[in-house]
Order: C-alpha cells, then sequence, then structure tokens
C-alpha cells in the first residue's frame, strides 16, 4: 500500500473512531504529498473542526484543507450518498474542483475539468454508488479538445 493509501486510510479511520464525528462516512478523504482534503457534510461547527483536528493527528499528514460544509438537518441518506460519491471521486483522481449535491437520491456533478475524460471519470464513479437513483452532470469542460 502507498504512502498516500496509508494516510487515506488512517484518517479514515481516525474519523470513524471518534465518536464526536456522527455519521463519518458522509466525509471523503484525498490525499496528495502529505496535504488531505476533507470534503463532504458535517452536522456542526463543532464537528467540522474536530474533523480538521483529528485529520492533523494523523503520521504523514503536514497540513489539511478544510472543504467540509455544514448541515444540521438529518439528510443521512443522500449525505451516505454524497461522502461515497465524494469518495469515489478522489479514489478515481477527479479534480477537486468536482462537488457532488444529492436530493433524495439524485446526484448532480458540478464544477470544472480540463478534459472530458475527467468529466467522465466523475460520471462513472458517481454511477457506481448504491442508492443513486440518477445523476445530472453540470460539469464544464474548460479545454474541450486538449484531451488526450
Amino acid at each position: 500500500m502507498s504512502n498516500r493509501n496509508i494516510i487515506i486510510e488512517e484518517t479514515r479511520e481516525a474519523l470513524e473512531r471518534d465518536p464526536r464525528i456522527a455519521h463519518a462516512a458522509d466525509v471523503a478523504v484525498a490525499e496528495r504529498e502529505g496535504r488531505v482534503t476533507l470534503r463532504g457534510t458535517v452536522r456542526s461547527i463543532h464537528q467540522r473542526r474536530t474533523a480538521v483536528e483529528i485529520a492533523k493527528s494523523v503520521r504523514g499528514v503536514r497540513a489539511v484543507e478544510d472543504g467540509l460544509r455544514i448541515d444540521p438537518r438529518d439528510h443521512t441518506r443522500d449525505n451516505e450518498i454524497r461522502g461515497a460519491a465524494l469518495q469515489a471521486l478522489a479514489d478515481d483522481g477527479v479534480p477537486v474542483g468536482v462537488d457532488v449535491a444529492v436530493a433524495n437520491g439524485w446526484a448532480t456533478l458540478e464544477g470544472e475539468v480540463k478534459h472530458q475524460r475527467e468529466s467522465d471519470a466523475a460520471f462513472a464513479a458517481a454511477s457506481g454508488i448504491a442508492g443513486v437513483g440518477g445523476i445530472t452532470n453540470r460539469i464544464t469542460v474548460v479545454s474541450p479538445g486538449a484531451d488526450r
């Protein structure tokens, strides 16, 4: 397992072990050169700060980028789907600028990518998530024709 995967797995496990993070599955973790990015939804500012602290405490993490959203409402199933979709995007190397919103099981992909293959990868990753009833792809390709 690469150092990148070790950091991601150790961060995920640390979030899941901590009882202060109510729905750790709603948080996606990505890593590049010791910089961890957290994306997804938490229930409070306290959970947001706690998630960042937990990620910073993982060995090998040099910095944490907080991309978490706070939503105190109980959208457990949609947030689980969003977290899984964000994780799938991160695992497939889709640029961080791509986001996912989920409402009633319907996923909407938004953001900008440089190549059509990145938009296609995001769509494929989201379509493989259990519970996704449909997908709207609003990803903009900013340099069409440059895909090689």
